[in-house]
């Protein structure tokens, strides 16, 4: 493949302009990480600074008249743009972990009697600390599906034949990614909704390396819980706050263990006891952050006005493209491909496997200016995110890896000098 080919997708890409609107500092820099965190946008520079000045800086505590709720009109733009969520359904609040507590252990409770939790290896580290410690604590069995293993599942994908091995009327909850985080597998969400319902448990998403990057349709799709973060291809900033999703059917059903004071249904009336809001802000524990509620608000408004189905095209575009480039450079020289080639079973960023993947990372940073990430064991994960990336970028960044890895440089530097990968 030639540069050329490149050039001329970034010609016909109807999202070219909105690369301007990023604060890029290093032009020759090929940003490949923004699986793990976006670039920053112009305006949230802009939308933080007013807040700032104009509003908290005048306004001070009179401020809180109008902010109250916007953990919910920042949630319905969540939905609207990136979720397909109607309103009154996402919250955007605390962090992703927080979030995942509290769904998973109410969804746990509304399925008294049943004593399994059921999740997958290869899912985030995160979700699996939290359903341990919930199995500890409520005694129950954590059952986990060895995706990690390649004779049981290939590029960690939970098809609904493998997750049914694991389902019984003993399943109390059930949760996966959406997108896996390290593989980039894409999960049939339909599928598995239909699936698990029909054993009487509840599913509960985690779309943090989906969100921005992939069409979602969560109302139509019967998603009943999900959560997520805005930092990805959300480009809402380190620390951003997550989101919670609880369908309308839910919401009732729903009683989340931390009672905060911002779901008190009278919440100024500072009653004795606890009486939870009917609505989605029955989910929302403590006082938002404003000024990341802010940073959502710009980088989310992006993508609504680019439009989710064109955002996913692109996704689709870039991923293939680089599947293309591996095969012709990356696998000559040692590479492997741990995400599906099918662009309906993927998400934005794909896993390049490799012995020395750590080194060679590590060297991509220091002598040719591309940005990936390393995931344990031997995984290299690099990612086009729709709004920020160009097709040029990519392929630079690809051709960079070639080079290096051919010329063995990456053998230079030493691994483990820092906690972050």
């Amino acid at each position: 493949m030639e540069r050329k080919v490149a050039e001329e997708l970034d010609k016909a890409d109807p999202l070219r302009s909105f690369r301007d609107e990023f604060l890029i500092v290093d032009p020759d820099t090929c940003y490949l990480d923004g699986n793990s965190l976006g670039r920053l946008p112009h305006a949230t520079i802009k939308a933080i600074n007013s807040f700032l000045v104009e509003e908290w800086g005048r306004e001070v505590v009179t401020g809180w008249g109008h902010w109250v709720d916007e953990a919910q009109s920042t949630g319905d733009l969540i939905g609207r743009s990136a979720l397909g969520a109607g309103p009154g359904q996402v919250l955007a609040c605390d962090t992703t972990s927080v979030n995942f507590y509290q769904l998973a252990a109410a969804a746990i409770k509304a399925r008294p009697g049943r004593k399994t939790i059921v999740t997958d290896a290869a899912n985030f580290p995160t979700d699996r600390y939290v359903l341990e410690g919930l199995a500890d604590s409520l005694g129950l069995k954590l059952v986990l599906i060895d995706n990690e293993n390649p004779q049981i599942s290939k590029n960690e994908l939970i098809t609904p034949e493998l997750l049914e091995k694991y389902l019984n009327d003993d399943v109390a909850l059930v949760s996966l990614e959406v997108v896996q985080y390290r593989a980039g597998a894409r999960q049939d969400i339909a599928a598995i909704n239909s699936l698990v319902e029909r054993y009487g448990a509840l599913m509960l998403w985690d779309a943090a390396h989906a969100i921005g990057s992939v069409q979602l349709n969560f109302d139509a799709l019967g998603v009943k819980l999900a959560v997520g973060c805005t930092y990805k291809y959300g480009n809402s900033g380190p620390g951003a706050p997550a989101w919670l999703y609880v369908s309308k059917a839910m919401q009732q059903e729903l009683h989340v263990p931390i009672h905060g004071w911002f779901a008190q249904r009278d919440q100024f009336a500072m009653g004795p006891k606890f009486q939870r809001d009917n609505s989605i802000r029955g989910f929302q524990i403590a006082s938002p952050s404003l000024i990341g509620l802010r940073s959502i608000n710009s980088s989310f408004e992006m993508i609504e006005r680019a439009g989710i189905a064109a955002i996913e095209k692109k996704a689709a575009a870039g991923t293939s493209m680089m599947i293309t480039l591996f095969d012709n450079w990356l696998a000559p020289l040692g590479f492997a491909l741990n995400t599906p080639r099918d662009a309906q079973r993927r998400g934005a960023h794909i896993s390049l496997v490799h012995p020395k993947a750590e080194q060679i990372s590590i060297a991509l940073r220091k002598f040719k200016n591309v940005i990936p990430d390393y995931r344990v064991p031997n995984a290299i994960r690099v990612a086009i995110s729709p709004l920020a990336n160009s097709y040029c970028e990519v392929f630079d960044g690809f051709a960079r890896i070639r080079d290096l890895v051919a010329s063995g440089d990456y053998l230079k530097v030493e691994t483990g000098g820092s906690r972050v990968t």
